[in-house]
Order: C-alpha cells, then structure tokens, then sequence
C-alpha cells in the first residue's frame, strides 16, 4: 500500500525538476501588496506589512530584486491600505539609495477591500503569461523555473506550491458508521502541498473574474475547474516564508539575514558568481 502524501511528492516533485529556464523578456508581475495584515498587529497598524523590516530593506523591495534578478522588471502593485507609504518608499527610492535597476514600477489603487484575484481586472497589458504573487513572501524560487513549467504544462493558472507538516495536538479518532473506533493516531503529522502565493497566469483567466465583484484566488481556483481549464502546481522545496505570524516573521528575518550573508561572501569570493538560488 501506498503512502498518499509521498505520491503526491513524487508527481509534484517530477514535474518540478523538468521545468527549464524560462525566457522571461517582457513578463509582467503583479505584486498583491493591498491587505490589511491584521494577523501582524500591532506592527501593521502603522505599516502596511510588504513594508516590514527585513534587515535594512523592506520585504517588497526584496520581493522587487529577486523578481529583477530573473528578468522580471515590469511590475504593478496593486495597493490599498496605507498605500501613500509604499508609494513614498518606492517613488523616493532613488533620493534614499534605493536602486531598482532597470525595474518599472506601477501602481493600482484599491478604492475598496476586492479579494486577491479581483484587483488583477484593473491592471492594463496582461496580454501574456504573467505572474501574480503577495506581496509579503520571501522565497528564493526562481521565477524561470516556474515560468517554464507552466508554459510546458499548458496551464492557464499554476501555483507554486511547497510542502508543510501540520502537527495535530490531540489524538485522532478513525470511527465508523457504527461508532466503533477502527483506529486511534496520536498527534498525528500530515504533510499536505500548500500555496506559496505565488502563481504563473495565461490572460484567460482574467474572463473569470466577476466585474463589480469582490473575488478571491480560491473563487478563481474553483471557477477554472468547473470550466476544466487546467490548472497545475509546481513544488518548489527552497527557502520560503510567507509572513502572516509574529513567529514566521522572525524566522524569516533570521533565515534572510543568513542568506543575504552567505550571497555576500560568494560574491566577495567570486565576484563574477551570480547571486545564489536553491533552483538551478
């Protein structure tokens, strides 16, 4: 008898190593940095949470390099709560240091709370494969990698996916129609594929979302399916936080700090080695 969740690896974990490098010249990114992040309180009462601190800079600007260190410089936010400080930070980048290279940077104002898939109906020029993501993930995932793997699998929508252990605190009961306990598991571990929030979209998808409407990912997610369009995942098992918990947002900054570090002394090392990434 087989293990579920060690097929689920496998499928997902084959698919992953066949995606190639992916040409990413004129990929847009759509950066969903308009929540309240109100699980981050008190912090985010007084910041928008893509604005918390991770070392010296801002998780978004991170966010902003990495996507530039693929390719990826034509990038929209869509903003909302306390948006005048992103658009401070980024607009006044240059006066402060901050350099973003080549990176285009638009904006889209929310007027009002509309989901996270809605919001990608007032962004112009999503004419081809693009990509979607929060705007408070750290992850060192290759955007390429993603990129190919979704063109090569022929999806309209594919979410990056990584594997988490969910510890249940109390023992399970396995109870039949009966009610007679067929087995007992004590504080079981279930490994389980979640969404990294970061997604590769085909323009498709954007004749699913309701006009006027509020409408989620998981609304978009089902919509596709009763349609049976396709929609794939792609496991990537590198460095990922995605910064929701007081205690997720300190281990990013201590992982990502030792991270930067490490890329710093490659680079001292060898200055013509590329930046360092778990996908290659």
């Amino acid at each position: 008898m087989t293990d579920p969740a060690l097929d689920m690896v496998d499928q997902l974990g084959a698919s992953a190593s066949g995606a190639a490098f992916e040409d990413v010249q004129n990929t847009k990114a759509v950066i969903l940095a308009g929540g309240r992040g109100t699980r981050l309180a008190p912090f985010t009462s007084v910041l928008p949470k893509p604005l918390m601190p991770v070392g010296n800079r801002a998780i978004l600007e991170i966010v902003v390099r990495r996507l530039a260190d693929c390719g990826i410089t034509d990038v929209t936010f869509c903003v909302g709560y306390l948006s005048h400080l992103i658009r401070a930070v980024f607009d006044g980048g240059a006066a402060n240091g901050n350099h973003y290279g080549p990176t285009s940077i638009k904006y889209v104002q929310e007027q009002e709370a509309m989901g996270t898939a809605a919001p990608l109906a007032l962004v112009d020029g999503l004419n081809d494969t693009f990509i979607v993501m929060n705007g408070d993930v750290l992850t060192t995932l290759d955007y390429r990698s993603l990129l190919g793997h979704h063109r090569s699998a022929g999806n309209v929508l594919t979410i990056a996916t990584h594997l988490r252990t969910t510890k249940i605190d109390y023992g399970i009961l396995h109870v039949d129609a009966g009610s007679r306990i067929q087995a007992f598991e004590e504080k079981p571990e279930i490994l389980s594929s979640v969404s990294m929030g970061i997604y590769a979209m085909e323009p498709v998808i954007l004749e699913y979302l309701p006009p006027g409407q509020a409408f989620d990912f998981p609304d978009l997610v089902r919509a596709l399916l009763d349609d049976d369009q396709p929609v794939g995942a792609f496991l990537y098992d590198g460095l990922w936080f995605d910064i929701g918990r007081h205690e997720e947002y300190e281990r990013a900054v201590t992982a990502w700090e030792d991270l930067e570090r490490d890329e710093a002394r490659a680079a001292q090392s060898d200055p013509d080695r590329a930046p360092v990434r778990a996908v290659e």
